[in-house]
């Protein structure tokens, strides 16, 4: 039987307190995600460059499947240029 004292839900620290998570230190995990799942599939040409090449072109003919790849795509690397900004901007 659980004691009623004591509470089950964790906490996180604010970002301010040492151990915590802040988006500055995100860049070594956001770089991974952007050089294999924001480059995949690598051959003949990174995904995301022919999708900015599309975009950049007018997008026709782009689908709503062609947009959420995108996205998925290009989330890593927002993700990594966010957690530089963070960086430089918190030295």
């Amino acid at each position: 039987m659980a004691n009623p004292n004591s509470s089950s839900v964790t906490t996180t620290p604010p970002a301010d307190e040492p151990g915590s998570k802040g988006l500055a230190d995100l860049v070594g995990p956001a770089l991974v995600a952007s050089l294999t799942l924001g480059l995949a599939p690598f051959a003949p040409e990174p995904h995301i460059v022919g999708k900015l090449r599309w975009v950049l072109g007018g997008a026709v003919g782009m689908g709503a499947s062609d947009w959420f790849d995108l996205v998925m795509h290009g989330s890593p690397w927002v993700l990594l240029v966010a957690a530089v900004v963070a960086k430089v901007r918190s030295k």
